[in-house]
């Protein structure tokens, strides 16, 4: 499965971003041959619907999952009709290596 994570920076030991529309990178990565990419939000400087960009983004990207603190109403309405499932990472989870962690645990 494919997976966009919210995070602080452009690495696996970059911290988890709780804000979804507004993070400042997503990690997209595969589950099945752990491949990763980072990429800069393309929406995050937009003075409004940041959320509805991050959400078309995910969409773009083909992900099945996007994992982050929270999800917008927006947002969420994009992820959802895309049939995207969102997740919420524990506050436990500090790093993107801590949300994949969480991920694989949750998932087996």
């Amino acid at each position: 499965m494919i997976v966009l994570i919210s995070s602080t920076g452009s690495d696996l030991e970059s911290l988890a971003e709780p804000r979804f529309g507004r993070s400042p990178w997503y990690i997209k990565y595969d589950t099945t041959s752990e491949q990763w990419e980072a990429f800069e939000n393309p929406g995050k400087a937009l003075s409004g619907g940041a959320g509805i960009a991050a959400a078309q983004f995910a969409v773009d990207q083909k992900v099945g999952m996007v994992v982050s603190g929270d999800f917008g109403p927006n947002a969420s309405g994009v992820l959802s009709a895309a049939k995207i499932e969102m997740v919420q990472f524990p506050q436990e989870a500090r790093t993107v290596n801590d949300v994949l962690k969480f991920i694989k645990e949750s998932k087996s």
